[in-house]
């Protein structure tokens, strides 16, 4: 479609070169009609280069995408071995086992932000009893607005929302994975139907994760956690439960 669009520009830019040459009264002069004949010329000559420059900008563009394809797969190729996460809660240490296998894309982007600190000091601002505890805007405003549209790619749920499992967040919209989670604190098959794909579990420490407060339900506004960070979590909704510190054990 770009190549055709590239085209019909230098066959108009063409046309109107010859609409230049052809204004022709009968009494114009050689001279003049020369002129003509070189602004025409002209025209053509950089509505070509346009073309090749719109060429060599879409044959960049497509390489890139292509590189950064390459770098995903590359990625998750290298992180197939699960991989165990400490969890130092206010209510007490909880331990993740992480299997790539299970969700490739969520197992990476989970290690990726857990690298870049997102869940440190992160509140758990939607915890609903007898259902799941969300986690994952991170506390300080900067970091959440570059997470915030960091989305990856829905993947196939290969295994149940059980309780204790771990499963990333997403709204009713496709590829919305970014670094939103929540661990399962019941059985929750219903969830896999709807796209919720798990890819780790917790293996120690579940009755911290009980322990978690739940009085303010779903009542904390995500947009202004987004907005605001732990300042307005901690100013309107002291009693939150968090995560202190995340690290990678293996």
């Amino acid at each position: 479609m770009k190549s055709k669009m590239i085209t019909l520009a230098v066959v108009v830019a063409i046309i109107g070169a010859l609409t230049i040459v052809n204004r022709m009264e009968p009494n114009r002069s050689a001279d003049e009609l020369l002129r003509d004949q070189v602004e025409a010329a002209q025209e053509i000559a950089k509505a070509e280069e346009a073309a090749e420059k719109a060429k060599a900008t879409d044959a960049k563009k497509e390489e890139q995408v292509v590189q950064a394809k390459e770098s995903s797969e590359e990625k998750v190729e290298m992180s197939m071995d699960p991989f165990r996460v400490k969890f130092e809660l206010s209510t007490g240490d909880v331990v993740l086992e992480i299997y790539p296998e299970w969700s490739p894309l969520g197992a990476a982007q989970f290690k990726n932000a857990l690298e870049m600190g997102v869940y440190d000091d992160a509140r758990f601002f939607r915890a609903l009893e007898n259902f799941m505890v969300q986690f994952g805007i991170p506390g300080n405003p900067e970091l959440a607005k570059y997470w915030a549209n960091k989305n990856i790619m829905d993947e196939p749920v290969k295994t149940t929302n059980a309780r204790g499992t771990v499963t990333f967040a997403k709204t009713q919209m496709p590829n919305t994975r970014s670094s939103q989670l929540f661990i399962n604190t019941v059985n929750n098959a219903r969830l896999d139907g709807m796209g919720f794909a798990p890819f780790g579990k917790v293996i120690e420490g579940m009755e911290n994760v009980d322990k978690i407060y739940t009085g303010y339900g779903q009542t904390p506004d995500q947009g202004r956690i987004e907005r605001i960070g732990n300042a307005y979590l901690k100013e309107n909704f002291p009693k939150l439960d968090y995560i202190k510190k995340a690290t990678i054990l293996d």
